[in-house]
C-alpha cells in the first residue's frame, strides 16, 4: 500500500511516519506541504491512499479533491471535528482526529486494504462463526435521524433503547433515532462496555452513576445525566456475575 503524506505540519508528517512504521505492507511515497505540490506528485508517485490534512495554506483538503479528475482513496487526518459529515460526502474511507491514535489508524489501514483488495469471483461462504467486528468505545459512528447527522464517539453514548422499530441514542443532549434493532447493536458492540439491562435498553457500564437493589432481587441503575434503568432478574445476576471480583 503507496501512501502520499499531505500535511503542512513538518511534525505531523512524522509522527504520521512513525506511526506507520508499526505497518509493514506500508509505503509512505512522499510528502506534500500543500493541495498544489500534491498535485504535482500525483502523477509520479501515483499512491494508493492520501493521508490528507484539511487546514493547509491556500486551498483545503476538499478544494484539491474538488480539482482533481480522479483522486486515490483518501483518509482525512485534522484537529477538527465539524467536518466529519462532509468527508464522507466525498468518500473518505475514513477520518482521523489529532493527534492520531495507534488504533485508530490502524483501522483506517483496514479499510484501506479492503478498498484495494480485487473482488473475488468466488468467495468463501460465510459460516456461522465468522462474527462481525466489534465496535471499540473508542469508535467513532456515523448517526443520521432526519436531515439531522452526528459523528459520535461510542464512548460518549450512555444509552441505547427501542422506541417503536427503531433504537434511540442518548449522548449529550441528543436523542436520535436509527433503524436499527437492539440484536443487531449487541452483536456489533464490545461487551465489556456496553451491556444488555433488559429487552428494551442496552447501557454503558462507564456511565453508571449508582446502582441500587430493586424488586425481586433485580437492579436499578442510575446513569449519569440519566436516565434510570431496570435491570431483567436474569440480566441483574448475570450483572453481578460480571462486575464482581
Amino acid at each position: 500500500m503507496n501512501i502520499l503524506l499531505v500535511d503542512d505540519s513538518r511534525l505531523a508528517r512524522q509522527e504520521l511516519r512513525h506511526l506507520l512504521q508499526a505497518h509493514p505492507e506500508v509505503t509512505v511515497v512522499g510528502e506534500a506541504r500543500h493541495a498544489a505540490e500534491t498535485r504535482q506528485l500525483l502523477p509520479t508517485l501515483r499512491p494508493d491512499v492520501l493521508l490528507l490534512d484539511i487546514h493547509m495554506p491556500g486551498e483545503t483538503g476538499f478544494d484539491l479533491l474538488a480539482s482533481l479528475d480522479t483522486a486515490p482513496h483518501v483518509i482525512f487526518t485534522t484537529a477538527y471535528d465539524e467536518y466529519a459529515l462532509r468527508a464522507f460526502e466525498v468518500n473518505a474511507l475514513d477520518y482521523l482526529l489529532k493527534p492520531v491514535q495507534e488504533h485508530r489508524l490502524a483501522a483506517a489501514l483496514a479499510k484501506a486494504r479492503t478498498a484495494l483488495t480485487p473482488p473475488d469471483d468466488n468467495p468463501p461462504t460465510p459460516t456461522p462463526e465468522q462474527a462481525p467486528t466489534l465496535l471499540t468505545e473508542h469508535d467513532q459512528v456515523f448517526v443520521k435521524d432526519g436531515e439531522r447527522c452526528w459523528f459520535v464517539r461510542l464512548a460518549d453514548i450512555r444509552l441505547f433503547e427501542i422506541n417503536g422499530s427503531y433504537t434511540q441514542i442518548y449522548f449529550d443532549t441528543q436523542h436520535p433515532l436509527i433503524p436499527r434493532t437492539l440484536q443487531h447493536l449487541e452483536q456489533r458492540l464490545d461487551p465489556r462496555v456496553f451491556f444488555r439491562a433488559n429487552r428494551q435498553q442496552i447501557i454503558n457500564l462507564k456511565w453508571i452513576a449508582g446502582i441500587e437493589p430493586w424488586f425481586s432481587n433485580t437492579l436499578k441503575i442510575q446513569l449519569r445525566e440519566g436516565p434510570e434503568v431496570e435491570v431483567s432478574r436474569q440480566q441483574s445476576a448475570r450483572f453481578r456475575e460480571l462486575m464482581s471480583l
